[in-house]
């Protein structure tokens, strides 16, 4: 497995490279010349996949969360992901900053207003009896399950197997490397090519659709500030913009680029979150946050097993395939380049400190920021007589803006619609910098720093992706994509949880060989190779 010395693609394998390039020229090229084509072919095939499969995605992504918290509290949780004396690189704070920053940044602002007035208004567990406060609190629960401890743990399975394996075991920061328990030496073979490129698909469509997101939502938001028309075209120009920035962000590293833009998106959303607290209906807001943590603890369990079996509507008729399948979709396709992203900025944590960190601390953020964004809309369009609940029905791009235009008007209101604005936009370039980052990096086996070349390639591709999808189908294309690419790497992933579970089995194994009489340790224990461990063959 070696890396190619010359030409375009120095520094890559070579085949990896050509199949992922030959693949996109052919999706951009057929996208671009035949659109309807693709849109209806993938939500054809979108629909198809949720009819068969749709129980799949929520027991796996079940088991992923039931894994996560076993974990917490094993007697493993003081390993460290690396030599044991390797002392984390990022300080807590700038490691939640990225965590939350390449988690689910732009989603977060295009669904936190309207999910919850959409719900509000539909939902499989509404009666006709039932009161404005339960309606409003089943909303807010469903939004929350959607964005809460489920898609985080997601992130930390996968991101946990590729630190421990590379960190750990010192094998290359691949996606092919967790399969080592299974397969062994084949990771540097035809079977790791393939795992790998998988990755690179569910990245560059995962990432393509937050930037669709975001890129239609800042087109409303410039709409209302500054009257720029709203359409294909405008988002097309948009889009090239901001990927080109993106490009020119992701050459720095993640170091300095990605580390400072991580930072300024929380203080920036520290910022909007405040003013919504504010100026909102502040006490009403809190006592839904305390009151949200406990409904969405008590409706835990019974939501992640929930199918919707009997529902007579299938495909995207049904609410539980719009919503659910679609979120659990989109978490899946973006685990690859998620936590990719965050094993590269966890190395030297704990087990428990690393599961605790990913698991918990977004979530409780992210929990307040739907109370505060989607509570505000709900209290706005319930107690107010407001009408943001039809806004969201007929337009769910804009809806954010009339909410922040509830809040206050003038100055401080056009000033704040400009500040959320100015967060899609570098939500969008931390979310399309880490994806590339993570593309370049598989392409590459395994390089912290892949080539300039190929960070500016594939950056540059990423938003040509996104384009062809919004051209493609939309809103609705972009929810196809993912739902679509999720599928075959949930396969990967359930083989990477396997080999993640052999190695800490064989790891507490050794420990407890090195634990003399008493039970403490006859020695520290340090990092070791598999049996017949290739590292000499890493390219």
């Amino acid at each position: 497995m070696r890396r190619v010395e010359s030409g375009f693609f120095k520094g890559t394998h070579p085949a990896m490279a050509s199949i992922s390039l030959a693949c996109v020229v052919v999706f951009v090229a057929i996208g671009a010349l035949y659109p309807e084509l693709i849109g209806e072919h993938f939500s054809r095939t979108r629909d198809n996949i949720i009819d068969v499969f749709k129980w799949y995605y929520i027991l796996v992504v079940s088991v992923f969360l039931g894994l996560s918290i076993y974990l917490v509290f094993s007697r493993l949780g003081s390993l460290r992901l690396g030599d044991d004396d390797q002392l984390p690189e990022f300080s807590y704070f700038t490691w939640f900053s990225m965590l939350f920053g390449a988690g689910m940044g732009i989603g977060l602002l295009f669904y936190a207003v309207s999910e919850p007035l959409l719900h509000y208004q539909a939902n499989p567990f509404l009666t006709s009896d039932m009161a404005p406060t339960r309606r409003l609190q089943t909303a807010m629960r469903l939004t929350i399950f959607h964005w809460g401890l489920h898609p985080w743990a997601i992130y930390a399975i996968i991101a946990l197997s590729l630190s421990f394996f590379a960190y750990r075991r010192k094998l290359p920061l691949t996606i092919r490397s967790a399969l080592y328990p299974l397969i062994g030496e084949r990771i540097y073979g035809p079977a790791g090519h393939v795992v790998d490129v998988l990755a690179v698909f569910a990245t560059v469509f995962g990432v393509s659709t937050s930037l669709g997101f975001g890129v239609a939502q800042l087109n409303a938001g410039l709409h209302r500030l500054f009257n720029m028309p709203v359409g294909a075209e405008w988002q097309f120009g948009l889009l090239l913009i901001i990927t080109l920035v993106a490009t020119l962000s992701v050459v720095s590293g993640v170091a300095r680029g990605v580390r400072f833009l991580s930072e300024l998106n929380l203080w920036l959303s520290f910022v909007l979150l405040a003013a919504f607290l504010a100026l909102g209906p502040t006490t009403f807001l809190l006592n839904l946050y305390v009151q949200s943590i406990g409904d969405y603890l008590q409706h835990l369990v019974p939501l992640s097993f929930w199918t919707h079996a009997g529902a007579v509507p299938a495909g995207t008729s049904g609410w539980q395939a719009r919503w659910t399948a679609f979120y659990w979709g989109w978490w899946l396709s973006w685990a690859p380049f998620v936590g990719m992203f965050i094993a590269r900025i966890s190395k030297g944590r704990t087990l428990r400190e690393f599961v605790l960190g990913v698991l918990l601390v977004p979530t409780l953020l992210v929990l307040l920021w739907l109370v505060a964004l989607g509570g505000t809309a709900l209290h706005h369009d319930v107690w107010q007589g407001g009408h943001l609940g039809k806004v969201a029905t007929q337009d769910v791009t804009t809806v954010l803006y009339e909410a922040i235009g509830s809040l206050s008007g003038g100055a401080l209101g056009t000033g704040l619609a400009a500040l959320a604005s100015l967060l899609i936009v570098t939500y969008f370039i931390t979310s399309a910098d880490s994806g590339t980052l993570v593309i370049t990096t598989l392409l590459s086996l395994g390089l912290r720093e892949p080539l300039l070349r190929h960070r500016i390639f594939w950056g540059l591709a990423v938003g040509v992706v996104a384009a062809v999808l919004l051209l493609a189908g939309g809103l609705e294309g972009l929810q196809a994509a993912v739902v679509i690419a999720a599928l075959p790497f949930s396969v990967v992933m359930l083989l990477m949880t396997v080999g993640l579970v052999r190695a800490l089995r064989d790891e507490a194994a050794l420990l407890d060989r090195l634990r003399g009489p008493t039970g403490s340790p006859a020695r520290e224990p340090t990092p070791f190779p598999l049996p017949g461990d290739p590292r000499s063959r890493r390219g």
